[in-house]
């Protein structure tokens, strides 16, 4: 994929997470009153980050755009250590190993 192509995908992602509610979810996330190690992913923030970066985590995985554009433009290490808790949680409800590893596979690329 072009540059030019990755760039354009960069902002269809920014348009979505704009539709999802991304910019309110991280608000949340970066409240004084958040605690991840309480959250859950019925947490409305908490699903909405991990949906996200599932996707972007998944988009990368995929070669489909490039992971050092999309670490240049987003934390996903911060984003991820604020929802692990409740995506191990999940792992372990649902008994799916597998659930957000694209998204953590991206957060441990970011140093």
């Amino acid at each position: 994929m072009s540059a030019h192509d990755d760039a354009a995908l960069l902002i269809q992602i920014a348009q979505w997470s704009t539709q999802l509610g991304l910019q309110d979810a991280t608000k949340t996330l970066w409240s004084e009153g958040f605690d991840p190690e309480t959250s859950t992913i019925d947490d409305d923030a908490v699903a909405t980050v991990l949906a996200f970066g599932e996707t972007v985590g998944t988009l990368t995985s995929r070669g489909l755009i490039d992971t050092d554009l999309i670490l240049d433009w987003l934390w996903m290490a911060g984003l991820w250590r604020q929802v692990a808790p409740a995506a191990l949680k999940a792992r372990a409800r649902f008994g799916v190993p597998e659930l957000y590893e694209n998204f953590e596979a991206l957060a441990a690329q970011q140093t």
